[in-house]
């Protein structure tokens, strides 16, 4: 009977204090504001956009620990129609789209994941196009300076090193192979990284304080044989060395092939073998 009445009390104190209300927004749902309302006709024009909570999940941090790279998935919902192309917004970046995806069969159920800048307390879109039409859903994310933050390093040193690709298999709970991995049609769990600079336009040089020029990856192919498994055109809003992780089917093919192309015309092309890390 005591531990009731405490438990009753105590809930009724949490909830004086406002902690339940601080429960619901660490869920970040979309916010309220003016800046979609500007931006949608350019992205999407008129085109009716149903609520996306029923078709996939965004799932985004409330706070982010980086600003320059904040960790986005979009995940279907069982049973949901495939998704065929996504749009990232980040409604108060400098460039709000951030990305537009467009996914191969191999893709579905979708389960992929890339790293944004958010450059200052924003609401995060994803407008995903299924052969039912459009739909939105989002996250409402804490960060700020994610363009403008610093280049992790030497603009000498990451220039020597672009275009650098390396694959990742993981089991289903994430952690990376312990063994090569063998080749079936199963799904599996896939992570790649480019070396770029990604470079925003809005980042200064440490020692001379001007500014860098904008210079990113804006094209990017993933196939698996003769199979695409994603494109990209990407931004600004897309993290330095862009990594993506994603679930595949695979189809047997003994690699990945992936093509990347830069704003300056740079094309940076690799054969990533399934059967190992690269």
């Amino acid at each position: 009977m005591m531990k009731n009445i405490f438990v009753a009390s105590a809930l009724a104190l949490l909830a004086s204090t406002g902690f339940s209300q601080r429960l619901d927004a660490q869920e970040n749902p979309l916010q309220n504001g003016p800046s979609w309302e500007d931006l949608r006709g350019d992205i999407v024009g008129e085109v009716d956009l149903h609520d996306g909570a029923s078709l996939f999940e965004v799932v985004a941090p409330y706070r982010a620990h980086d600003a320059a790279t904040v960790p986005l998935v979009i995940k279907q919902k069982t049973g949901a129609e495939t998704i065929e192309r996504a749009i990232v917004v980040i409604d108060e970046n400098p460039a709000p789209m951030a990305a537009d995806f467009s996914f191969g069969a191999a893709m579905g159920p979708l389960d992929f994941e890339v790293r944004v800048r958010v450059n200052q307390y924003s609401n995060i879109r994803v407008l995903a196009e299924t052969e039912a039409g459009w739909s939105m859903t989002g996250r409402y994310v804490k960060a700020s300076g994610g363009c403008s933050a610093p280049a992790s390093r030497d603009p000498e040193v990451a220039l020597a090193a672009m275009g650098k690709m390396r694959l990742r298999h993981f089991e289903a709970d994430t952690k990376p192979l312990s063994t090569p991995a063998q080749m079936s049609t199963a799904r599996r769990k896939a992570q790649i990284m480019i070396r770029h600079p990604n470079y925003s336009g809005l980042q200064r040089d440490q020692i001379t304080q001007l500014f860098i020029g904008a210079h990113f990856i804006d094209q990017l192919e993933v196939f698996q044989g003769d199979e695409m498994l994603f494109t990209m055109t990407g931004g600004i809003s897309v993290s330095e060395n862009p990594v993506f992780r994603f679930g595949y089917l695979d189809n047997g093919a003994p690699a990945l092939r992936v093509r990347a192309q830069d704003t300056e015309g740079n094309i940076f092309e690799t054969l990533l073998p399934k059967s190992g890390e690269s």
